[in-house]
């Protein structure tokens, strides 16, 4: 049973992430970094590089994470969204929304970031843009909304040995049903 602290202590949480990520902006901004994400090429990284946050050397995913960040906090404001968008106190903690967002990204640098003819890439990028925040905000947050976190009710497949053993033993035997 709840003791009335619960609200308190998600949004001290909430309120020390949103600190954490000012200053890593903050951060960003003193040391010169470019614009949104590194749209100028700057950065290193070849325009819509895919990024696989799993796959990183710690010190690139802290670099790449800062960046990233910052463009998330520049798509926010540039496109007006709202907590039931893309919640402010917690989209970071919800791995789903990590994924559209940094496909986002990635799509982003690609279409605006390059010297080359892009065509309709910019077109093309604000079409997915209107998708992916409809998926984030149907499929993706969970029970979270109105700023507050929640986290989802689930069990997960990995780690699960009981439930792996079987399966794995039935792809080793072949489809024999």
């Amino acid at each position: 049973m709840a003791d009335g602290y619960d609200d308190l202590l998600d949004e001290l949480t909430a309120v020390s992430g949103e600190l954490a990520l000012l200053g890593e902006r903050v951060l960003v901004l003193e040391q010169g970094a470019p614009g949104p994400g590194g749209a100028d090429g700057s950065s290193g990284r070849t325009a819509g590089a895919p990024v696989h946050w799993d796959n990183l050397p710690a010190e690139e995913r802290t670099a790449l994470w800062v960046e990233f960040v910052a463009w998330v906090a520049w798509l926010s404001d540039r496109y007006e969204l709202t907590t039931d968008q893309l919640p402010r106190g917690c989209w970071w903690r919800h791995g789903a929304v990590v994924e559209e967002l940094t496909a986002l990204w990635t799509s982003h640098t690609s279409a605006y970031g390059g010297d080359e003819d892009v065509g309709a890439a910019p077109y093309l990028w604000q079409d997915a843009l209107s998708r992916a925040i409809e998926r984030i905000g149907r499929h993706w947050l969970g029970p979270c909304r109105n700023g507050q976190h929640r986290d989802r009710h689930r069990t997960p497949w990995s780690g699960d040995e009981p439930y792996l053993t079987p399966i794995l033993a039935f792809t080793t035997q072949g489809a024999t049903t």
